[in-house]
Formats: C-alpha cells, structure tokens, sequence
C-alpha cells in the first residue's frame, strides 16, 4: 500500500468530514466496519460506560480521524443517521449472464420519479465499486427514517438510521468509489419522503378483541387510504398510492382484507387522482406485494 494511497483515504474522511458527515474506518480494502464488536469490547476509552457500535463512535472530530488513519489504510464508512442523511442505493443486477433486460436500480428509480412527475434529483452522487450509484440527501429535520431494501423498487435500497455507504475515494477489489456529482446533499424531496416513511401502526388491540374488530378498524383504514389517494396533489399522487398499498397490505396479509377488495378501492382512487390504468396497477402489485410479504404472521407487531 503506498503513502499516496493512505493520503487519499484519509483526505477522503476529512472531506466528509468537512461536509458534516459522521465518519468510520472500513477494514482496508473492504466494506465492513473495522472497529471492535461487543464481544470483544474492551470496556475503556470511549466504550468504558459500555459498548459503543460503529454508529455511535462515528465522528467528525478532525483529530481524532488523522489518529485513526493513521494507523492503516482504512476505507471510509459514513454512518448515514447521525450524519443526517438518506442515501438511495442503486443497485446493478447481480447476475448479468442471459438477464441484459433486467433493469438496473437507477433505470427503476428514473422510472419512479417520472410516474412521480418528477425529475431525478440533482444531489451529491457517487459510483460504487459494482458500478451502481449513491445519492445522498439531507434528512428533515426530526425526521428518522429507517433502512430499507425493495421498498422503493428492485435494486433500489436505502440507508438512515442504523446503516452506513462506504465513502468516495475508497477502493474494494471490485473497483473504486468515486464521486460523481461533487455539489452539496439536496434535501430529501417530500414525495419520496412519503414512501420511505414506515406505515403508521395500527393501535394496539387489548386481549380480548376478536376478529370483527380487526376487521372494523381495516375497513376504516381502507377508507381513510382511499381517500387519500384520490385527493393527492399532482407530484405526490404515486407516492400516495405507493404508501397507502404498503399500509394496506398488513390487513390482506392478516386476512382482515380480500386482496381484490384493496387493489379495487386504491385502484379507483388513483386513476380519479389522475394516474393512468397501467400505473395505478404497476404501483399497486409492487407495493402490495412487498408488504403481505414482509407482514405474514406479524400482527403482533402493528
């Protein structure tokens, strides 16, 4: 590893530093953290009150980064929650053997934002090592998001709360990270926002309900979504329909709803909103379909 190399990744943490973004050593060469885990933790310095994750022990401190990389040639990871950031990972198709027409994760989310009546923002951006791409924006304030993977499309995940990209000026055996866009993280625009916000959760039912009032409270909720979706204003009447098909998902997948009931009502409400056949249905299987997924059997968690 040459001097040059070491300079340029610790120039890298500096520089997201300097942007405000938390920082964190990667094992050289690689994309896994390069500090401690709880088994190992010593319980001194900065875990002595106990064991601190990557998370917490990211940092902006100038000092305390030169001291770090100095030590090796660490790649950098920035910890996207206590930075503020959201970051939407665009996938390439993993098996690009006989599947040419697979899309990649950016062509997904252009697609996205176009049913959206948006433009793909203009962000910092990054090229990952795979050939995929980072987009990096600010969070609202108050707002925590969580990860997440397939929500917004195939191939397109993200990373808050509880996740972390690997920073431009890495490198990986598989390639280089490298910026892309070098101008400053846009805010996160509302209407991708409103996907990437859990479904609210349903009040938590005492242990003697039974199942007509489950199945009470979806039909209220049905209703309630419905009519969000066909009052959406124009740029927010995807992502209206998009949320309300992942919060109502939960009651098809705990039997509360038939799926055609569902699909039906949000399917009129998106084409009086204004979106096209095709669109309301494209939006609706995807959506649906991830959340009787990611739902059966968890009732006890709404």
């Amino acid at each position: 590893m040459t001097h040059d190399h070491r300079a340029a990744l610790l120039r890298a943490a500096l520089e997201a530093a300097e942007r405000g973004w938390h920082v964190f050593p990667l094992r050289p060469g690689t994309k896994r953290p390069a500090l401690h885990g709880e088994a190992s933790c010593p319980r001194t310095g900065v875990c002595a009150s106990g064991h601190r994750k990557w998370e917490q022990r990211a940092t902006t401190d100038p000092d305390r980064i030169r001291a770090t990389w100095s030590r090796a040639p660490y790649n950098v990871g920035i910890a996207t929650g206590p930075s503020g950031l959201v970051v939407v990972d665009l996938d390439m198709p993993k098996n690009t053997k006989g599947s040419s027409e697979a899309p990649s994760g950016a062509a997904t989310f252009q697609a996205l934002c176009e049913r959206a009546g948006q433009h793909v923002p203009d962000t910092y951006r990054t090229r990952t090592a795979s050939g995929g791409e980072h987009l990096h924006f600010t969070a609202s304030d108050g707002v925590r998001l969580p990860n997440t993977a397939g929500t917004i499309g195939e191939l397109v995940d993200t990373r808050a709360w509880g996740g972390y990209v690997v920073a431009a000026g890495s490198r990986t055996p598989a390639g280089a990270y490298e910026a892309l866009n070098g101008s400053a993280a846009a805010p996160l625009p509302s209407w991708l926002q409103s996907i990437l916000q859990p479904a609210p959760r349903a009040p938590q039912a005492p242990s003697v309900a039974v199942a007509g009032q489950s199945g009470r409270y979806a039909d209220v909720a049905l209703t309630a979504e419905a009519r969000n979706v066909a009052t959406a204003q124009l740029g927010a009447r995807e992502a209206a329909l998009f949320r309300a098909a992942r919060a109502l998902g939960r009651f098809v997948a705990w039997g509360d709803l038939p799926r055609h009931v569902v699909e039906q009502a949000l399917q009129e409400a998106g084409e009086a909103a204004g979106l096209t056949v095709a669109e309301c249905r494209s939006t609706l299987r995807s959506a649906l379909n991830w959340s009787i997924a990611h739902n059966a059997g968890r009732r006890d968690a709404a």
